[in-house]
């Protein structure tokens, strides 16, 4: 089948020329005569004296390096939250409700409800002392629920035991 290929593919089958053969240069290892192995304490003046040897420098593993980091970011945290309750002044937040044992919280309630709805409604349990609305800081539209504040903490606790009668229910 190779005498139909072209000259050309036909060279790359052609056998090599023989190696030529070359007697060897030195003698055979096993026919060498030789002292043996020797030790190092012949070389031992080339070597650097241990008191002149720098101290192996130590690099963290990875799974050090990230517990350094996770260190790191718990005290940055902890400095941040004590800062953060060294200058924390609860009467300067606006809208604070002065006892909350007194504050009654009402979710999910209509957009459009407004104080005076909410206050017509709960004024039936007792004398209602503040009522605040929560309104989005952005657009000032309401958020759907108010916080509730009573003169005394018995009314707040009545509301729950009076029978459903308004739709705030």
């Amino acid at each position: 089948m190779t005498q139909f290929l072209p000259p050309n593919l036909l060279a790359l089958f052609a056998p090599r020329d023989p190696v030529p053969y070359l007697p060897p240069v030195c003698k055979l290892p096993h026919e060498k005569k030789t002292s043996g192995y020797l030790g190092v304490g012949s070389f031992l003046n080339n070597f650097e004296d241990p008191k002149d040897t720098p101290p192996p420098v130590r690099v963290e593993t990875r799974e050090e390096r990230l517990e350094r980091r996770r260190r790191e970011r718990n005290e940055q945290v902890a400095y941040k939250l004590e800062q953060e309750i060294a200058v924390w002044d609860p009467a300067s937040i606006p809208n604070v409700t002065t006892d909350p044992f007194k504050t009654l919280f009402i979710a999910r309630i209509n957009y459009d409800t407004s104080e005076s709805k909410l206050r017509r409604e709960f004024e039936v349990y007792g004398p209602v002392k503040k009522i605040i609305v929560i309104h989005n800081s952005i657009n000032g539209k309401p958020r759907g629920y108010a916080f509730i504040e009573y003169e005394h903490e018995r009314d707040m606790h009545l509301w729950w035991l009076m029978p459903a009668t308004s739709a705030v229910r």
